[in-house]
């Protein structure tokens, strides 16, 4: 049965695998924190956003898809969850009975089928009740076509046929087979009957002057004789249990690919009703149709380090559309990194048909999103900070293709200036050059005011804003490179007066301040 939650003509797969460089962007996006907040606690849940937020989807009637049937869940949440519920309990019932998988027992096999059965029968009455409440409240075509399956082949008729067949077949009057007799008096040909209701008008006149019939019985230590019945039963009803275990398999299979689906949106559930609840925007991105290189935003703010304090987290607006280049620069500890970083969030959720934390966004699909961020020395020792950097690049440069999206974090700032902004400049062209786009914070002057003289009409500079006085606003707006990054700010901030007083008397002949 298809469940066509996530995407709009197949199913998920179940085995979805994390990419390449799964660990990367976890780590520079700092991912954990939303995919924390998504599972609320749920292992299951955290493995399965983040495979789906890591996975990028391409195709603009799939995010169209998700987008409909999240919506469907936040108008509807208390039903969307209830659906869950059913879902796991089921599947938590069914682990219960986990070696029945693995028996060899025929009646064994028949009886713990016919369980699992029992169990998924109760919980598909309990979705039917669901779907005919509340069908006509969900407008996306993901649940339409889940209700209209539950109601199309799980009606009350069907379901009341099942659990009678169920419990026929616990077979409580014994099990009716009949057998013909081969060569050396062998049985062959067993056929397990149909059973009869006792009552039945054809049952009285078959048996109608049949008074006589005959019967044995086993001595109570007949081992050979119980065991040799036992054979019988099971030869009679191993086509009956075949059937029924795949049954089973079949309904179980259903129900994990309905749990995989749901869980995603479970999760953005849970995301969106924390974040709203604090009073941040959310909104429902616009994807774009084409190769027009389309970027623009209004109030995206970084939704881990919303998700990491109490106070509402500041918004930025860009209009980057038709821009190859983005180059961010300015003042330390202006939100350049937090500002990149939003975008990169931005971009996860986006292309797997989830909302964004801004008030606006629209942007064309990436063929996938790569991050290189500065990283701390590798304290095994066994390269340096410049070496892990370029082996880190000389690995995306493996996996990026045209249309991609590239976010530099103050990258190649390991050596000197004039090396690092040459090769910063390389990769950057040719990165363009591929149709790539690409965004870059960096502190190299040289770097940015290349790019800045060469007035590149698909170039967009960024500034992180200062005021006067030196505080940071944490707003980055547009404006060209300056040489300065303002670190006295930060000395100063970060020494003490009294220390600098120290200092001067030092300089200036005067003895210590103690």
């Amino acid at each position: 049965m298809k469940v066509f939650l996530m995407y709009p003509d197949r199913n998920m797969n179940p085995d979805l695998k994390l990419p390449w460089n799964a660990d990367m962007l976890i780590d520079d996006l700092e991912l954990n924190r939303i995919t924390d907040k998504m599972a609320n606690g749920d292992k299951f849940l955290r493995e399965t956003v983040k495979k789906v937020l890591i996975n990028s989807e391409t195709d603009i009637n799939t995010i169209y898809h998700r987008q409909a049937v999240l919506k469907d869940c936040i108008r509807n949440r208390e039903d969307a969850r209830k659906i869950y519920e059913i879902l796991v309990r089921s599947i938590e019932e069914e682990k219960r009975q986990y070696f029945w998988f693995s028996q060899t027992n025929p009646e064994l096999i028949l009886h713990e089928s016919i369980k699992v059965m029992q169990i998924f029968i109760n919980s598909f009455g309990e979705l039917r009740k669901i779907s005919d409440r509340t069908s006509s409240q969900f407008d996306s075509e993901g649940f339409k076509s889940l209700f209209s399956l539950i109601k199309n082949e799980l009606d009350d008729a069907y379901l009341s046929q099942i659990k009678e067949l169920l419990k026929t077949l616990t077979f409580p009057k014994g099990v009716p087979v009949s057998v013909e007799l081969g060569r050396g008096n062998e049985g062959v040909n067993y056929t397990l009957l149909k059973i009869m209701e006792k009552n039945s008008k054809f049952s009285r006149i078959i048996s109608n002057g049949r008074s006589k019939h005959y019967t044995f019985t086993l001595g109570d230590r007949d081992e050979t004789g119980a065991q040799a019945i036992s054979e019988m039963r099971n030869r009679g009803i191993i086509n009956i249990t075949n059937v029924m275990k795949e049954s089973a398999e079949n309904v179980l299979d259903f129900f994990y690919l309905l749990r995989n689906e749901l869980a995603f949106y479970i999760g953005c559930l849970n995301l969106y009703d924390y974040i709203t609840l604090k009073g941040e925007p959310v909104c429902f991105p616009l994807p774009m149709d084409g190769n027009e290189n389309i970027l623009s935003f209004m109030g995206l703010y970084d939704i881990s380090l919303s998700l990491g304090i109490s106070e509402r987290v500041v918004g930025n607006d860009m209009n980057g559309d038709r821009k190859d280049l983005i180059i961010i620069t300015g003042t330390n500890r202006g939100g350049k990194s937090t500002f990149l970083r939003s975008i990169g969030q931005a971009f996860l959720m986006f292309q797997c048909g989830m909302f964004v934390p801004a008030n606006s966004f629209r942007s064309d699909l990436k063929n996938g999103l790569f991050t290189h961020f500065k990283k701390e020395e590798d304290r095994s020792m066994t390269m340096g900070k410049l070496d892990e950097e370029l082996n880190r690049m000389s690995s995306i440069i493996d996996h990026i293709k045209p249309g991609s999206l590239a976010l530099f974090n103050e990258s190649f700032s390991t050596t000197n200036t004039r090396e690092g902004s040459q090769l910063s400049r390389n990769i950057v062209d040719a990165l363009i050059e591929k149709k790539i786009k690409v965004l870059f914070v960096s502190h190299l002057y040289e770097f940015s005011i290349s790019y800045y003289e060469r007035m590149r009409k698909e170039t967009l500079f960024l500034r992180a804003e200062r005021k006067t006085d030196g505080t940071h606003t944490y707003r980055i707006t547009e404006g060209n490179p300056i040489e300065t990054s303002h670190s006295e700010d930060l000395f100063h901030k970060i020494f003490d007066v009294s220390i600098m007083d120290g200092i001067s008397g030092e300089e200036s002949g005067k003895p210590e301040t103690q």
